[in-house]
């Protein structure tokens, strides 16, 4: 899993035709409680056609921004460098049917 920042996200968005991208800050507890989920969710062979990475929400004002962010935490998929959804979530089923949808 890579960490994007405001500086390295727009290479890896047209680069990779499908990302999901979890965002954090630090205080969070419930972005801590879904980590592991999400860490496991992206090594699921069935979406190996999927990029997965994280962003620290606090650090990264563009890159929030772009993809919409309002609360924490929160995922966002795109596709072929365009938003395609985001939404705060701590229920990792929610975020496998984002990516599905992709």
């Amino acid at each position: 899993m890579i960490e994007l920042n405001d500086q390295n996200y727009k290479d890896l968005l047209q680069v990779n035709s499908k990302v999901v991208i979890k965002f954090y800050a630090g205080w969070c507890g419930s972005c801590r409680l879904i980590a592991p989920k999400f860490q496991a969710l992206s090594e699921k062979a069935e979406y190996e056609d999927v990029f997965f990475a994280e962003a620290n929400a606090e650090l990264n004002p563009e890159l929030r921004a772009l993809a919409g962010v309002n609360n924490l935490p929160f995922f966002a998929s795109f596709k072929n460098g365009q938003l395609a959804a985001g939404f705060p979530s701590a229920k990792i089923e929610a975020v496998e049917e984002l990516t599905k949808a992709i």
